[in-house]
């Protein structure tokens, strides 16, 4: 015999029935096939139904005195973990409404008395086929729902580690940048949740949208990837032909996400909004920014509320040519670029939002010594206790 044979075991019934006699006769006719249990009243039904295991399906009688059977139903019907239970009226009543109505409780059949035990049992059998098969199909659903909840999980999480890796590639080059991509990460997430309902954006910024520009901001900058050294690494300032090659991040950054895209094979949201960012979030409000010197709404959103998350990190953190500046001296000027270098209302957000900015700077500092310095700024701004 194999172990699946071994295993087996037979369906369990609950028979309900005031009446000795029906109790007696419907055991010795289901108990060769099926577990049986019996209940002689609805309350005593309910007492059984609260235990474990439930039946596979139960037979239930419509007059008895106390709880009727409709009774019973429809306090089993309302009750999640009974309310798969398949039941079987067994009726003296042949009335159609009888039935009706107690289809209309959620029973699965009716058999009428006195009882014929070759249809007792052809019905009990096809009620339990149906029940094995709603349970298949259910238990197969759930295990779909689960699987699929799962393979999103692994596909959210490699966008993550690749999109990681990518902006990580571009720190790399430039080494005293540090956790630049994780401040700017949380900067533009803070811009966009102040912003969701302005009228301005509030098309714009949905909850899915936010996550999106979350995930798409690290590779504002992977461009950088495809800057020379002696350029990108350079100590003093820029020569005039140094910068314009500096000014090609943008566009080297949009072709390098745009051939990823390609090769992926199908529209990614994320990456559309990573192409948007790293193309564009050095253009400024009045046109004279670059690449494309877009100006004023033209710039995509995105990359404006990247604008002044990138602008405000670069003014606070140390490069190879600048130590990095107080962060009131950095909230200063991103204010005095209201209008020109910034859009306003983004720029109205971040003054707002200076304090969580801060905050952010202190959480994600390079060093220990930055850290020290962004934690004595936010005492002196009381968010500390």
């Amino acid at each position: 015999m194999s172990t699946e044979q071994n295993h087996y075991s037979p369906p369990t019934l609950l028979v309900v029935d005031d009446t000795p006699d029906n109790l007696m006769l419907m055991t010795d006719l289901l108990k060769d096939r099926y577990r049986v249990k019996v209940a002689n009243s609805g309350e005593k039904a309910l007492r059984v139904l609260q235990g474990d295991p439930l039946p596979d399906l139960i037979l239930l009688d419509i007059m008895m005195p106390g709880m009727s059977g409709h009774e019973v139903a429809d306090q089993l019907k309302r009750d999640p973990r009974t309310r798969d239970i398949p039941i079987i009226f067994l009726t003296a009543m042949a009335g159609t409404e009888d039935e009706i109505h107690g289809l209309e409780l959620g029973a699965v059949d009716y058999i009428t008395k006195p009882i014929r035990p070759a249809l007792v049992l052809a019905r009990v059998d096809t009620q339990l086929k149906l029940k094995a098969a709603k349970d298949f199909l259910r238990d197969h659903n759930d295990y779909l729902e689960q699987e699929v909840e799962r393979r999103t999980r692994e596909v959210i999480a490699i966008q993550d580690v690749a999109i990681q890796a990518m902006a990580s590639l571009a720190e790399t080059r430039d080494n005293e940048t540090g956790n630049h991509i994780r401040r700017t990460q949380h900067y533009i997430k803070v811009l966009a949740e102040h912003l969701r309902e302005h009228p301005r954006f509030s098309h714009f910024l949905s909850e899915e949208t936010i996550q999106l520009l979350f995930k798409s901001a690290p590779l504002h900058d992977i461009g950088k990837v495809g800057i020379p050294d002696h350029i990108l690494l350079k100590p003093g300032r820029f020569t005039e032909e140094e910068f314009e090659i500096m000014k090609t991040h943008t566009t080297l950054g949009r072709d390098a996400i745009q051939h990823a895209e390609d090769a992926l094979g199908i529209r990614a949201d994320f990456l559309t909004l990573a192409k948007e960012i790293a193309y564009s979030h050095q253009e400024k409000w009045d046109g004279s920014g670059y690449p494309q010197g877009l100006a004023a709404d033209d710039i995509p959103i995105s990359a404006r509320l990247m604008a002044v998350a990138d602008v405000y990190d670069a003014l606070i953190s140390r490069r190879v040519y600048k130590p990095g500046m107080p962060h009131a001296q950095a909230v200063e000027i991103i204010r005095q670029g209201r209008g020109t270098h910034f859009d306003p209302d983004i720029c109205d957000a971040f003054l707002v939002c200076v304090e969580q900015f801060l905050a952010i700077a202190a959480r994600f500092a390079d060093t220990d010594q930055d850290m020290a310095g962004k934690l004595a700024a936010l005492e002196r701004s009381g968010q500390t206790q």
